[in-house]
């Protein structure tokens, strides 16, 4: 181990892992290339979130050949969100980047995101200048959704970003502060503030494997953690589904009584108008506790208290730096 290994990495990059045996060599070999060129003094932080193939071993060989190379492997799959929240519970350094482990994150975009850094910058997103290999589906989704996001919301979510960003010790800190379990961290890091700029870049197509992320399946409940997490928007429209409903309802019984009174017998005053009533009600009714029960049971998951994930494996942390779960 050479003497720069020895001392506080300035940087730390963060990267979750999920069945990426066939990336992480290639993850650390242009990390290094990148980082050494730069002559940073960094860390690489992999967190193996419950992999069912090889991931967990070549995160051990890979801090055997380079102890800058530090892992964590968790008991089970807790999901992205809480992958990237051990990551950064973790890492040591001055600012931590956070990137994906298949590479569509360019290691080559690094050094101008820590030059922002150190022009006085707190957090540095990527921009997502173009998306090469995702499909028209994911794009068209994405789009909306940021958008719909930053109209619902009281927070300025950059548009074209994911979690590729970099960000200063301090805003790290806040948000090892912030324990909720339904996380949503491309809102939360905006929420916390200090001063954020962007970087453009060409996002690239996977190294390797196929994608963990983008199926309706997976996207609709991250969608639900966004919208619960940062808007009352979905209650208020409950509420003022429920005044428009009973609006019309008086005008329509003002309708009926008056027609009853004065004018011609209608058949759409029969048993159909009355059952489609019915039916109509009862699906509004039975969304707006759809909707009160998705922030119940967010509220039911805060009051358990459970750890939000918890450590198999370590590789490269001593136990008085480092927790093996987190509330």
């Amino acid at each position: 181990m050479n003497e720069s290994t020895q001392q506080k990495p300035i940087i730390s990059i963060v990267s979750p892992v999920y069945n990426e045996e066939a990336v992480l060599v290639e993850l650390h070999r242009r990390v290094s290339q990148v980082m050494d060129q730069q002559d940073e003094l960094w860390e690489l932080v992999l967190v193996n979130d419950g992999s069912r193939d090889r991931s967990a071993e070549i995160i051990d060989e890979l801090h055997q050949k380079d102890p800058r190379v530090k892992g964590i492997s968790f008991s089970r799959n807790f999901g992205f969100q809480v992958a990237v929240t051990a990551g950064l519970n973790h890492a040591q350094g001055d600012a931590v980047i956070l990137t994906d482990a298949d590479l569509q994150d360019p290691p080559e975009v690094y050094p101008e995101m820590i030059a922002k850094w150190r022009e006085g910058y707190e957090v540095v997103y990527g921009v997502r200048a173009s998306r090469e290999g995702e499909t028209w589906f994911k794009l068209f989704t994405a789009k909306v959704f940021y958008r719909l996001i930053r109209r619902i919301t009281k927070i300025d979510i950059p548009l074209d970003t994911g979690d590729f960003r970099l960000m200063d010790r301090r805003v790290v800190q806040a948000i090892n502060n912030m324990p909720e379990r339904n996380r949503f961290l491309r809102g939360m890091i905006p929420w916390v503030g200090f001063k954020q700029t962007g970087v453009e870049y060409e996002r690239a197509v996977r190294f390797a494997g196929e994608s963990k992320f983008g199926s309706v399946r997976q996207m609709l409940p991250f969608a639900l953690d966004a919208i619960t997490s940062f808007s009352y928007l979905p209650l208020q429209l409950a509420t003022y589904l429920g005044f428009i409903i009973a609006i019309i309802s008086g005008l329509a019984i003002l309708t009926v009584v008056l027609v009853r009174l004065f004018g011609p017998e209608s058949p759409l005053l029969g048993q159909a108008t009355t059952l489609v009533s019915v039916l109509f009600l009862g699906g509004v009714q039975l969304i707006s506790l759809g909707i009160i029960g998705e922030y119940l049971g967010r509220i039911y998951d805060e009051v358990k208290g459970r750890p939000l994930y918890l450590v198999d494996k370590k590789w490269g942390f001593s136990e008085e730096k480092s927790a093996d779960s987190t509330d």
